[in-house]
């Protein structure tokens, strides 16, 4: 009985952990929502920004940054990471070296972004003379992302039973296309949930594309990668502690409201992909 009892009552902290983690994310968009539903229009998802007048603007410039970050993170910081985690998992020995490496890799996904900007700021801006722009942005947060990137698909990777690689090489198959025909489909959903993981982080930051080309108000849209961009979470800051207007805070909690949903869409787009590889697993 004792140790039922307290089954039962590790069962209920459990459960209010989850109920509080969900009854915190809907606090949130309950109160955005109650500060902000009533500049939600039409206007202001497809507007450019109107400096003067804020209620006859809107947000599209900083929509397309943001989404412009988010696709480049992708492309960028998804492929070397899991180029990275494949090297550690499957050709790399067992030495203090890969150990070491492994070390460096958890630890950069704790360093403050503040700190990855000022590296962005000296690498692509200044050395690779990229200016302050939307590449040096985004590869300034793909940087940021590959700890996390790696460190889920090294788990993903070593997940994947030692016995697929063994039977694929006992038929002759190289230790490549071992890799790339039966490693890698295997242990795609896992890595794609450390690119899921790596977007919404880098969606949300603010500090480090303020350092390296973000700006409150463009009069014209980006027309290359070498721009300064408009983004959501650094108008959201704006909006929300510099703006005179009385109006701003309505519009920095729609605007907070709109990169929530943008952090949705692009996320549940990569969980769509990882489900339909998730689906042809056998094991």
């Amino acid at each position: 009985m004792r140790h039922s009892a307290l089954e039962h009552m590790y069962f209920l902290w459990f459960r209010l952990a989850a109920l509080l983690g969900v009854a915190i994310l809907v606090s949130v968009l309950v109160l955005l929502w109650i500060a902000g539903h009533q500049v939600l229009s039409l206007q202001f998802l497809t507007n450019e920004w109107a400096h003067r007048d804020i209620s006859q603007g809107g947000i599209m410039p900083a929509i397309l940054g943001s989404l412009y970050l988010g696709l480049g993170v992708l492309f960028f910081s998804f492929p070397f990471g899991l180029a990275t985690a494949i090297y550690l998992t499957e050709y790399s020995r067992e030495h203090l070296w890969k150990r070491c490496v492994e070390l460096a890799i958890r630890n950069l996904a704790g360093v403050p972004s503040v700190v990855y900007g000022l590296f962005g700021l000296a690498m692509f801006a200044g050395f690779l003379n990229f200016g302050q722009s939307i590449i040096s942005a985004v590869l300034t947060l793909s940087v940021m992302t590959l700890p996390w990137v790696i460190t889920a698909s090294v788990e993903a990777l070593k997940a994947v039973p030692n016995r697929f690689r063994e039977s694929s090489m006992a038929l002759g198959a190289t230790r490549w296309e071992t890799i790339r025909g039966v490693v890698l489909p295997s242990a795609l959903p896992g890595s794609i949930t450390g690119g899921v993981i790596g977007l919404a982080r880098a969606l949300g930051e603010t500090a480090p594309i303020i350092i390296v080309g973000a700006t409150f108000y463009l009069s014209t849209l980006p027309t290359s990668p070498f721009d300064k961009f408009m983004a959501l979470p650094y108008h959201t800051f704006i909006l929300a502690t510099q703006h005179s207007s009385p109006l701003a805070s309505a519009y920095s909690a729609a605007t907070a409201l709109v990169l929530i949903m943008l952090t949705f869409l692009l996320s549940l787009g990569a969980i769509i992909i990882r489900y339909s590889y998730r689906r042809k697993r056998d094991w």
